[in-house]
């Protein structure tokens, strides 16, 4: 259950005279705290993992055109901004669901992580990111080899990894 923090405060008005600008100013401080919480989830948006080192970003932005949304890479941060351009009509909204107001949204990548491509459709943006892994830190496979128990021919990782790098 949610607590009413304008009609609790109302009760009070009876035990403090005179608070009322107090009242009034934690009252508008709480409303506004909750408009920001509703702001920061929007758009809302999912992370998706398609495999090992893929992974896309959806963000719902209905009622936005390409136009409309600005994709940047800043150091680490992908900020993906939209602001929607409106025209001008002499028609007034009865009811509007879609907000469709300015937003900015921050996502810290890793250092190997690469955009590889963005697109909108059916109000959906998708952004594809890969985790690029240098050969040198990917698995590798060792190969096992036939030998005399006398002669200790088995390479050192140290040559072993040599090796791997000439081919």
């Amino acid at each position: 259950m949610a607590w009413d923090f304008n009609h609790s405060f109302k009760d009070f008005d009876r035990f403090f005279v005179g608070f009322d600008p107090l009242v009034r100013k934690i009252s508008e401080a709480t409303e506004q705290a909750t408009r920001l919480a509703q702001e920061a989830k929007y758009p809302p948006y999912n992370i998706k993992k398609v495999d090992d080192n893929r992974y896309v970003i959806e963000m719902a932005v209905a009622g936005f055109g390409k136009q409309d949304i600005e994709l940047e890479l800043a150091g680490d941060k992908l900020v993906v901004k939209g602001c929607h351009n409106q025209q001008q009509t002499e028609s007034q909204f009865l009811y509007q669901g879609l907000a469709m107001r300015p937003f900015t949204r921050q996502f810290t990548l890793a250092d190997n992580v690469e955009i590889r491509g963005a697109q909108l459709l059916n109000g959906i943006l998708k952004i594809g990111l890969e985790a690029i892994i240098p050969e040198a830190n990917k698995p590798k496979k060792i190969d096992i080899q036939d030998g005399d128990e006398d002669e200790d021919t088995a390479p050192s990782t140290a040559e072993y990894i040599a090796e791997r790098k000439e081919k």
